[in-house]
């Protein structure tokens, strides 16, 4: 698996396209600019075959911190939800099919005392 950047999706595009890299560059990213000011309103943005982006609200939760195990408040805020769509979903569904098989390593379990965590 590879990471695919920004600039690798515009200098894809610009050459397949035969636009300017710098023509390219202004599009994609008033394309992102204009998906975060839509979601930053609180808006729903749907791309047939490719996905929604949503916004939901996290509602506020007591949380513990893992070294302390002091509980410490989280306060409610806004997410963005993505639902993949169809032609992404079978995009990515048919790239784990054609996949080669690769071998699985089990690593062996080794038992550990547990440790018990006073909950207050």
């Amino acid at each position: 698996m590879t990471t695919t950047t920004k600039k690798d999706l515009i200098d894809r595009i610009a050459d397949e396209t035969k636009y300017k890299r710098n023509d390219v560059r202004s599009i994609v990213q008033a394309f992102l600019d204009g998906v975060i000011t839509e979601l930053g309103e609180g808006n729903r943005l749907e791309f047939r075959d490719f996905g929604v982006f949503e916004i939901r609200e996290r509602a506020p939760r007591m949380a513990q911190n893992p070294r302390t195990l002091e509980r410490v408040p989280v306060p409610a805020r806004r997410t963005v939800k993505f639902k993949v769509g169809r032609l992404m979903k079978e995009a990515v569904d048919s790239k784990l099919v054609n996949r080669e098989e690769t071998p699985i390593v089990e690593t062996p379990v080794v038992e550990t005392p547990s440790k018990e965590f006073a909950t207050a």
